[in-house]
């Protein structure tokens, strides 16, 4: 694969084998995220699991200390005084069967989806166009609630969904390159402790396996696994 020039510079700056201190590894992203732009930060956990089993597959959420950096676009599909809450609460997009018809019609411009548990057999119907994005709203991720007003902030505050995917890595937004570095490293510390929690029983042998820590623009940069577990 080729890569840009500032690519490759951003290379020459660091050993890419070599395993770094969580605020070593943060220090030297921020350095190789040279970009115009401000660019998101991305954690990679390789884990000790095998998604082909169902007791194995970890999924969660997780509501980073310092946000994502992130303007995240709510919409919530209730109806009477739950509506009314959403508004309130500050959702971009309320409503039901107008949102309903939207999405059908192929309209998916938000980043989280919530509704309450009295409307699921209507919103239920959606689940071939909001399933393959990852929009589906899952009482396992806490989007399917009737406590919407506490939803709604902890989603716009930074609550994050992850799942692990077939290869058993989770790949999560954890910032911007443009916050401080002890930002960045209490949330990705706060994402792995999670991680941790959530071990299955069924996983046997090395849980944590590999950290790495990269910018929308630059490489990886792995980290010592000890030092991201709080």
């Amino acid at each position: 694969m080729k890569h840009s020039r500032r690519y490759n510079t951003a290379v020459e700056t660091f050993d890419r084998d070599e395993e770094y201190p969580v605020d070593e590894g943060v220090m030297l992203l921020k350095q190789t995220a040279t970009a115009k732009f401000d660019e998101t930060v991305e954690l990679s956990v390789n884990l000790g699991v095998d998604p082909k089993h169902a007791d194995q597959i970890v999924r969660g959420t997780v509501t980073l200390p310092n946000g994502t950096g992130q303007d995240v676009r709510v919409l919530v599909l209730a109806k009477g005084p739950a509506a009314t809450e959403a508004e309130e609460a500050g959702a971009d997009y309320v409503g039901l069967d107008e949102y309903i018809e939207k999405i059908q019609d192929g309209w998916t411009d938000v980043d989280v989806v919530i509704a309450t548990p009295d409307v699921m057999g209507e919103v239920g119907k959606l689940g071939r166009f909001l399933g393959p994005r990852g929009l589906m709203p899952n009482p396992k991720s806490g989007t399917v609630t009737s406590d919407v007003t506490k939803t709604v902030k902890e989603m716009k505050a930074g609550k994050i969904e992850f799942r692990v995917d077939r290869y058993g890595i989770i790949h999560s937004i954890v910032g911007k390159a443009s916050f401080e570095p002890p930002e960045l490293v209490e949330n990705v510390k706060a994402f792995v402790s999670t991680l941790m929690r959530m071990r299955p029983p069924a996983a046997k042998g090395q849980y944590l396996r590999k950290v790495t820590i990269s910018s929308t623009m630059g490489p990886g940069i792995k980290l010592d696994r000890s030092s991201v577990v709080k």
